[in-house]
């Protein structure tokens, strides 16, 4: 009885999860047949915000990628660093020598504003400004040549829709030779950003951020009292594009696609990562978390397998969910990121989607997470730093909330 139970309730998720592939299908068409945003008509001054904290693998190149912009207005790069000890300061030393026609400067941010590091790195930045335009992305982005006209195109002034307040944009991850770090690549290519672009289509517009680049006009900062009111959140590029759109301004997806450069996670370290990430989610869309639920079809297929006793029917469930699963895998992944590693790594698909799946209950188990080294509370989006004690009170083994890794 409870195996018959467990094949039905699993059967039905699959068929939910099918229903997903379709739309998040449709949504990626839509997204191609869009019309593009006219890059290099619009050229703002623009200053690029990067909060910088320690090494990150290919950073110098990251960094030099945005002195080779194809780009007719002007611009600056201003680097935050709460330390000028700090082993990036040194990288932007040398990028000054290396592009000494460009307006590079390094900015000591020493205050500590709230938990979150890289926000009051950003409030600190921000009245060393120049401009009215301000570009913000992380230290491991690469962009290509084309990255400045495109991201700033959508801020032209259009009739038919509000005023453009922020525009992002996907990603896809530069991955290094281990497991984790391609699980890492494979889930933001065959995973996330087809999630984005079903949220683009059901909601008829993107009502958040993207961390991969936030690009934002000083009218609609001010609008919703600058950066800090999110120096307590987690998931600050979330909370940034879902404060601007409701003060009245549209939020853009750009046609830019840009690349970060994944860790080589050891596994443990990947569903550490994975783990916050997801409790980010979780707290910042509750509704929309919880439905993710149906968009695991080919982990629930191969559950529904195990359950039915390898019946026939499961089996055909089970290939028709694994061919959607693969088209939206290549069509996102490949078709529109152009990240050919999906190709190298299909293999890695089930595993991961069991994974995610695994991730996504276990998130519900607790509400801390490990950030840089510290332990955090995490209510409501914002972040509480714990204190060891408080910290090891919560994640006692009798207690359900400790099962985290």
């Amino acid at each position: 009885m409870f195996a018959t139970i467990i094949a039905g309730l699993t059967t039905l998720l699959t068929i939910a999860g099918l229903g997903y592939y379709l739309i998040a299908l449709w949504s990626a068409r839509a997204y191609l047949r869009r019309r593009p945003f006219p890059a290099g008509a619009f050229a703002l001054p623009v200053s690029i915000l990067k909060p910088i904290h320690g090494l990150d693998p290919g950073m110098a190149e990251a960094f030099a990628s945005h002195c080779r912009q194809n780009y007719s207005g002007e611009y600056e790069i201003l680097f935050g660093v709460s330390s000028l000890d700090d082993p990036a300061a040194a990288v932007v030393r040398q990028l000054q020598t290396e592009f000494p026609d460009h307006a590079i400067r390094l900015i000591l941010c020493p205050e500590v504003l709230g938990p979150n590091g890289k926000v009051s790195n950003l409030a600190q930045l921000v009245p060393h400004a120049r401009y009215d335009y301000l570009v913000i992305n992380d230290s491991d982005i690469s962009v290509s040549p084309h990255y400045l006209a495109r991201i700033l195109a959508p801020f032209a002034p259009r009739q038919d829709r509000p005023p453009t307040g922020l525009v992002t944009a996907l990603y896809r991850g530069r991955t290094h030779q281990t497991i984790g770090s391609k699980m890492e690549a494979l889930g933001i290519a065959t995973d996330f950003a087809p999630g984005v672009l079903t949220s683009l289509f059901l909601e008829r517009g993107l009502h958040f951020g993207l961390g991969s680049t936030l690009a934002v006009s000083r009218a609609a900062l001010d609008a919703i009292g600058g950066f800090m009111p999110l120096a307590e959140y987690l998931a600050d590029d979330y909370q940034l594009g879902a404060r601007i759109s409701v003060a009245g301004f549209s939020v853009e997806l750009s046609n830019e696609i840009v690349e970060t450069s994944v860790p080589a996670w050891t596994f443990s370290g990947y569903l550490q990562h994975q783990l916050r990430w997801a409790r980010a989610m979780r707290e910042s869309r509750r509704a929309g978390y919880a439905g993710l639920i149906v968009s695991y079809g080919l982990a629930w297929a191969i559950l529904n397998l195990v359950a039915s006793g390898l019946s026939l029917s499961a089996f055909a469930l089970f290939s028709l969910a694994l061919l959607f699963r693969l088209s939206l895998a290549l069509g996102v992944g490949v078709g529109i990121l152009g990240d050919r590693q999906v190709l190298r790594d299909l293999w890695l698909l089930i595993p991961r989607d069991i994974i995610a799946l695994g991730v996504w209950a276990w998130s519900y188990a607790s509400d801390t997470v490990r950030w840089r080294d510290e332990r955090f509370l995490l209510k409501r989006g914002k972040l509480t730093r714990l204190e060891p004690k408080d910290a090891s009170a919560l994640t006692a083994p009798a207690s359900a909330k400790s099962q985290q890794p």
